[in-house]
């Protein structure tokens, strides 16, 4: 049973940035825990985990940013390390928790608005069963939305995807998990905030997630985010938002997934419209051999005025943000625990959105990464 709660709690709690829950693979089975019978015969377990990478921009600034909208593997021609975490984490069945540290790129993009003290915390909570099949735990955590998580190892592709770039990679709160039946899963959080570990404001946010898994290939996941997510000084505008994906192992070599979120913010002016975004991802994922295995994926993403992509808190007058990306991924795993990693990926808007090497307004760019990563 230790190995199932082990699972369980690393597809509800494992982070990301923005982004994330991580993805149940299409072709593995993964259920929801149960009360253990009996305790977990080591329940302390040490965890790490490494990301070494190398970008290279086919079409881009002369710079080794990558642009802002990309916080995960977002330097190019530098070889660095995306996310280093070590930790440890417990679980005897009816406690547990888990206290882990992290540091490289990804931290540098996605926790320079946390507080110097806090940054380098990759999750940090305690928890305890009120009753059985129960959990509520208390702390930092990985965020309960999206596809993707932050430790690229565990997503089908190496780079993540537009909407996971941009909704939360981790969260700070209460979260209290209560398991049907071994196919489902319920979670309601009240946070923090929208990715933040330190308060910006009086206001809490709620969140739920549901995950049901009504045969051993097919993942179905909904949740849901509400809150104010403006700093004190600045005007409410209340932020709506639900992600909801779907994967499915089709056959033991095919595995498919959809992913599709849609949010609402208000704007400061009242009676005015909200600014919408919506983005939507599929991904197609091939077992060529043993050890070797491609994956495709092409998504979109739409935001009026830019919201949340450009800026949390737009103007009536900023430009809408319409990106079209599609990207090649081909994995070769020499053991399992370690994996190497090739990716081609191409954006294309229908107006300017970058600006290209000589200065000028670009509606393309284009990127390679690289990357070797270890896990245990």
């Amino acid at each position: 049973m230790k190995s199932i709660s082990l699972l369980t709690l690393g597809l509800l709690c494992s982070a990301a940035a923005t982004a994330q829950t991580t993805p149940v693979a299409a072709d593995s089975v993964v259920t929801p825990a149960e009360a253990p019978a009996t305790p977990p015969a080591n329940p302390l377990t040490p965890y790490g985990f490494v990301d070494g990478y190398y970008g290279y921009d086919i079409k881009h600034a002369a710079t080794n940013d990558r642009p802002g909208f990309l916080y995960s593997h977002d330097r190019q021609n530098e070889f660095t390390v995306n996310n280093a975490i070590l930790g440890l984490r417990y679980d005897n069945g009816q406690v547990r928790g888990a206290l882990g540290l992290h540091a490289g790129t990804y931290v540098s993009a996605n926790y320079a608005a946390e507080d110097p003290v806090l940054r380098h915390i990759y999750e940090a909570y305690a928890g305890f069963r009120p009753f059985q099949k129960a959990w509520l735990d208390v702390g930092i955590f990985g965020s309960h939305i999206g596809f993707e998580s932050a430790i690229s190892k565990d997503n089908w592709t190496l780079t993540r995807s537009l909407m996971a770039e941009n909704s939360p990679y981790y969260e700070a709160g209460a979260r209290f998990t209560y398991e049907v039946d071994p196919k489902l899963t319920l979670t309601s959080l009240v946070l923090n905030g929208w990715q933040n570990i330190r308060e910006t404001n009086q206001k809490k946010a709620l969140g739920t997630q549901i995950q049901w898994k009504p045969t051993d290939k097919l993942l179905i996941n909904s949740s849901t985010f509400y809150g104010n997510e403006q700093p004190q000084d600045l005007q409410k505008r209340r932020r709506y938002f639900h992600d909801f994906y779907v994967s499915y192992a089709a056959t033991e070599r095919l595995s498919v997934a959809g992913v599709f979120d849609v949010g609402k913010q208000e704007q400061a002016a009242r009676g005015s419209k909200a600014d919408t975004w919506h983005t939507g991802a599929a991904f197609v994922r091939y077992k060529l051999a043993d050890k070797w295995s491609a994956t495709a994926r092409a998504e979109y993403y739409n935001a009026d005025h830019g919201v949340i992509i450009s800026s949390i808190s737009p103007a009536a007058t900023d430009a809408d943000f319409k990106v079209k990306a599609a990207s090649l991924n081909l994995d070769y795993l020499p053991t399992s625990n370690v994996a190497f990693r090739v990716e081609g990926r191409v954006f294309h808007s229908g107006q300017d959105f970058l600006t290209d090497r000589n200065g000028q307004p670009t509606n393309s760019y284009g990127n390679l990464t690289s990357s070797i990563a270890l896990s245990f």
